[in-house]
């Protein structure tokens, strides 16, 4: 005998921020209207599982239900897409995580952001789209201390480091070895923008002011 099928829920609420993210290693053909069909090595995204039977999930735009069951038995989840993405410059599948509302500032096990990742790589175009997204934060430190701005100075990509700058990265933090991203920078281009960056910001005020008194 087959095993019966859950009751249907109520619509579910989406829970913004709160993505499961995985690839579907079957075809799933839906069998009522609000269902969700993809094929296999579709990316489905799992927005609500407050109902253990049913979960509402995304593919491809179109969204439904899917039978809990079968995402537990028949997908493999995808750890940090967000962060896979940023890390290796895939720009279609990172503007397709934030659209489908996975976290950009979600931590991985070394605690850093997508946004680490893109300045790391000097991926500017990933690193733009992320730091669009409004609460995109530009400066956490992961678990050696270091900010994308860290990242993006010693890897030497000095227009990372003057989007961030840009987008109100701090450059006089400093990492579990006390060092300043100004410190690991090897680069004469992002050396410059990080020195620039640490002036105090009222020096040419006050130059201005003298100048005025004469």
């Amino acid at each position: 005998m087959s095993k019966p099928r859950p009751v249907r829920p109520p619509p579910p609420i989406p829970k913004p921020g709160s993505v499961k993210v995985v690839r579907a290693l079957y075809r799933y053909t839906a069998q009522q209207a609000d269902e969700l069909s993809f094929d296999e090595g579709d990316t489905l995204y799992i927005m609500d599982q407050s109902n253990p039977d049913w979960w509402k999930g995304k593919c491809d735009s179109v969204e439904g239900l899917i039978p809990s069951n079968y995402v537990e038995s028949n997908t493999e989840s995808i750890d940090h897409p967000l962060h896979e993405a940023a890390k290796r410059g895939n720009i279609d599948f990172l503007k397709e995580c934030i659209a489908n509302e996975v976290s950009v500032n979600g931590l991985d096990k070394a605690g850093s952001t997508p946004v680490h990742w893109a300045a790391h790589g000097g991926h500017m175009d990933c690193l733009q789209e992320l730091l669009q997204v409004k609460k995109c934060e530009v400066n956490v430190q992961n678990k050696l201390g270091d900010t994308a701005l860290h990242s993006a100075a010693w890897k030497g990509h000095s227009e990372a480091i003057k989007m961030l700058l840009e987008k109100g990265a701090q450059a006089n933090i400093r990492n579990n070895d006390n060092k300043l991203p100004y410190d690991l920078s090897k680069d004469a281009a992002c050396s410059a923008a990080l020195k620039q960056a640490m002036m105090p910001r009222t020096l040419s005020t006050d130059y201005g002011d003298e100048g005025d008194s004469d």
